[in-house]
């Protein structure tokens, strides 16, 4: 079976989080996002820890689900329930420390199989003196090796994983604050790390170009703050059954040099978000509107030709910086993929390492319907369509990627069933985020007509 799997999120105890990051809310927007197994965020927390117990029950396989008494798919039958997304014990936190003369600031994904070990774990912290109360993603003074040594003694099963490797100021590759190898940040524990997060800002194959995550686990989920946000990264699971252990073997699966056919648990592809259009794509200084690309930043420096203070290095750059191979070397392609309902996505991989799972670049519905009719996300000439687009079986993915343009006209007219098709032939124009400002993907370019599409074809392909 195939599962979309976001596994990092927020709850309404993290900063800067919507107060509607609820446990039914959270099952709701996955449910209509078509994601089947979702993080339930932040179970660091007490008050979030609460929550989780309060509205999930463990299912006895490394799993939870809604009780009976939260059902927020309005089902009724238990045969019905089953269709429910399930959940993962998945918290990210903020190690912030020093290290080898430096300042370390890393955020890093925790997964464990039952509510027992996320409470042990949740002990020991707050008796070596970490304040989980402060935040959702508490921010604690534990190096990253002294983390990893305290999870693997409570939870030898338990998942740790780089969160948004990339991100200049709190990540593991950071530009700023962070290390030049996993090596370097977990010592001894390298070895128990099996996977990292892309983070908005970066794709697989710009991760695949660095040398020590050869035999890891690329992974991207959506660390969404708010429900609409659920989905916008995923990682799409291919399983005899779905349980935590079956996601673990998937994680640990190496991905070069094994023959992935015989796998019974594996990363089937991933859903990217346009890395352009992270806010930390390109260097730059955001005061003086300064953005460069890796390019630019070789011939021009590193410091604001505008004001002479140094540069945010972005993504991009710092993947040179480290990179042991060229994007050439890479041998990207598109490759044809087939779901399980005979749908061929059009998707990207690599030639050079054909073991690594594909990858899909997409738009979110939303943006894509606002942009198709001219009204602002929240209006509801958006959400009134969003929401019964994606009431369709599958959700918003499947709208994305196989709905047939007839559906997709027929409840939302032909300039959204137009706006998907770009999205599915990647015909837009992107402008790449820098230093903390997101970038921009737009369906049409400034005075294009807005074609319709032929409403006729059975089937809308993303060729």
């Amino acid at each position: 079976m195939h599962v979309i799997a976001d596994l990092q999120l927020h709850s309404r105890f993290s900063r800067a989080v919507s107060p509607q990051m609820t446990i039914p809310n959270i099952a709701a927007w996955a449910a209509r996002k078509g994601i089947g197994l979702v993080a339930t965020g932040d179970w660091t927390h007490p008050l979030w820890m609460r929550e989780i117990r309060e509205s999930l029950e463990e299912v006895g396989n490394g799993l939870l689900r809604l009780k009976n008494t939260t059902n927020t798919t309005n089902q009724t039958n238990k045969e019905q329930r089953q269709e429910d997304s399930l959940f993962l014990l998945a918290t990210e936190v903020s190690c912030i420390y020093s290290q080898g003369g430096h300042g370390r600031r890393v955020h890093t994904l925790i997964w464990v199989p039952t509510l027992e070990s996320a409470d042990k774990i949740n002990r020991e912290m707050t008796r070596q003196g970490c304040n989980l109360l402060s935040d959702g993603r508490p921010i604690i003074g534990l190096t990253s090796i002294h983390l990893a040594e305290l999870v693997l003694t409570i939870e030898p099963k338990a998942l740790i994983i780089g969160a948004h490797i990339w991100t200049p100021w709190f990540a593991l590759y950071g530009s700023m604050s962070g290390f030049d190898s996993i090596d370097e940040a977990f010592g001894p524990y390298a070895k128990d790390i099996y996977a990292v997060e892309t983070g908005l800002s970066s794709n697989p194959s710009m991760n695949w170009r660095i040398k020590e995550l050869d035999n890891r686990s690329i992974v991207s989920f959506s660390d969404a703050h708010s429900g609409p946000k659920l989905g916008r990264e995923a990682t799409v699971f291919d399983l005899q059954e779905l349980n935590y252990d079956s996601i673990a073997d998937a994680i640990k699966a190496p991905c070069l040099n094994s023959k992935l056919k015989t796998l019974s648990s594996k990363i089937a592809y991933t859903i990217e978000f346009y890395p352009e259009e992270g806010k930390y794509h390109y260097t730059g200084h955001r005061a003086c509107n300064v953005r460069l690309s890796p390019e630019e930043s070789r011939s021009k420096g590193t410091t604001c030709s505008v004001c002479g203070k140094p540069l945010t290095q972005g993504v991009m750059q710092r993947v040179e910086e480290l990179a042991s191979r060229s994007e050439e070397d890479l041998k990207m392609s598109d490759i044809r993929y087939k779901m399980k309902d005979g749908t061929q996505i059009q998707m990207m991989g690599s030639k050079a390492f054909p073991n690594r799972p594909p990858f899909v670049m997409l738009v979110p519905l939303q943006e894509i319907i606002a942009e198709s009719i001219g009204s602002p996300v929240a209006s509801p000439k958006v959400q009134a369509p969003y929401m019964k687009l994606t009431d369709m079986p599958g959700g918003e993915f499947h709208v994305l990627v196989s709905a047939s343009p007839k559906d997709i006209a027929t409840i939302a007219g032909d300039r959204v069933a137009a706006g998907v098709d770009k999205v599915r032939r990647g015909d837009l124009v992107i402008d790449p985020g820098y230093d903390g400002v997101f970038g921009v993907v737009r369906l049409w370019r400034e005075g294009e007509e807005k074609p319709l599409v032929d409403a006729s074809k059975e089937q809308l392909s993303m060729f």
